[in-house]
């Protein structure tokens, strides 16, 4: 059988002609209606419509449900089946319209249920994302907070619908948990902006007072004076920019060194004219007091640990009770002693610590005894890096809030702390280390 006899035999079977009128059968619920007319003969004029069928409607049915099946985006494909199903009522052609209308209700069934599931994805996920932005409203942490908000609204723009009666609703708790983060931010923005404005007034005023003081001649009056500004400079610990901190910083520390650089000059001119108060002890006098203490204190590590820890500590009260003096060789000194201290005070704790090993500290020679202790402070050593690094982090964690500033303090402190007890450990590493190359 030739195509065109078989094609023929399609038509025969969908449509007819009737008063040189071609017809298609009823079908899809509608009675029989005409489609075209006859121009030459009945056979030709059904063959037609059959391959107008085929060619146009069938072809484009295929092409659709192809589609279709491969579509991320099954709602616009929805709406094309609705629109086919529609168009299959006013085709003029002749073919299966019925299998035609059957396969596309099919596919747009299953496309349905897609969809459904899709939404329903689509559903949990924007309640995920509204739970993390509602999360957010007590959030401090504004910088990774404000990430987390960006993540979200482009999370949400990707993600695809879910049904109608629900997308305003949803829509409408997301932008406002979010605009709740933003409202907070803004406002906590104003109230830092408005305290930074008031720091910064408290440092200039307590500027405007130093300079005022940096002239006088009423020296002992001025110094107290300008000590009590340096207290309250402290007690401000305003948080502030670092260029911005670093310059009122350094005109506030110019006026107090322009001063005490006039103070300085005029006890030195005291003193030459034999005019220092009768018995009372110059600079001079009281960095050689100073002096002999940081001596003392260096000495010390002759003196057994046990014995040598007090010692240090009546030095500590003994340094407390010698005076101020200020310069570069005060500072000197004060390291020095400082220094010293802290080494008894680290040695004390290692004769504790090996004290408490099991067996006690391993008998051998000096330079054995040496070396072993060398080797136990670079094992200690490691445990401060670690607690160093451990604080060092939090302290890098911690919001600029001036609700931690407490924290932050003691956080700093003990920051320092690790750190001298570091460079303590490593000088007496580098003692141990010489003792047991000279006993070798």
């Amino acid at each position: 059988m030739e195509p065109t006899d078989h094609l023929l035999a399609e038509a025969r079977r969908y449509g007819y002609v009737e008063n040189d009128g071609v017809w298609l059968r009823p079908v899809l619920g509608q009675a029989a209606r005409q489609i075209g007319v006859v121009k030459k003969t009945a056979d030709a004029a059904l063959l037609y419509f059959a391959q107008r069928f085929d060619t146009l409607m069938r072809a484009k049915v295929e092409e659709t449900l192809a589609n279709m099946a491969t579509a991320e985006n099954g709602g616009s494909f929805l709406m094309k089946a609705i629109h086919l199903k529609e168009q299959l009522l006013t085709f003029e052609g002749l073919g299966d319209f019925a299998g035609l209308h059957q396969r596309i209700s099919q596919a747009e069934e299953g496309l349905s249920v897609t969809i459904q599931q899709n939404r329903e994805k689509n559903l949990a996920a924007k309640q995920d994302f509204i739970a993390q932005a509602e999360a957010l409203r007590d959030s401090v942490e504004w910088v990774s907070a404000s990430e987390v908000v960006k993540d979200l609204r482009q999370g949400w723009l990707k993600t695809g619908p879910v049904s109608k009666e629900l997308n305003e609703q949803l829509e409408t708790r997301f932008q406002a948990a979010i605009q709740v983060f933003f409202d907070r931010r803004k406002a906590f923005q104003a109230d830092k902006k408005a305290m930074a404005g008031r720091t910064i007034m408290r440092y200039r005023d307590l500027i405007n007072q130093a300079e005022k003081l940096k002239e006088s001649t009423q020296f002992e009056t001025a110094s107290k004076q300008l000590k009590l500004l340096q207290q309250a400079w402290r007690e401000v610990n305003g948080t502030l920019p670092k260029k911005q901190a670093a310059e009122l910083w350094t005109r506030f520390r110019a006026a107090n060194n322009y001063f005490f650089e006039r103070l300085k000059v005029h006890i030195q001119t005291q003193q030459a004219t034999g005019a220092t108060a009768s018995g009372a002890a110059g600079p001079e006098e009281l960095l050689a007091r100073k002096r002999r203490l940081a001596e003392r204190a260096e000495a010390l590590m002759e003196v057994p640990p046990n014995e040598a820890i007090q010692q240090a500590k009546n030095l500590q009260a003994e340094w407390k009770q010698v005076g101020t003096v200020r310069g570069e060789e005060s500072d000197r000194i004060w390291h020095r002693f400082m220094v010293a201290c802290d080494k008894v005070f680290e040695l004390s704790a290692l004769e504790y610590y090996l004290r408490k090993l099991p067996g006690g500290e391993p008998a051998g020679t000096p330079a054995e005894r040496a070396r072993f202790r060398a080797e136990t402070l670079r094992e200690l050593l490691k445990t401060d890096h670690q607690e160093l690094a451990v604080v060092q982090d939090n302290l890098d964690k911690l919001s600029s809030s001036p609700a931690n500033d407490s924290f932050r303090q003691m956080l700093q402190t003990k920051v320092r702390s690790f750190e001298r007890k570091i460079r303590t450990k490593n000088d007496l590493i580098v003692i141990f280390s010489q003792q047991a190359q000279a006993g070798s």
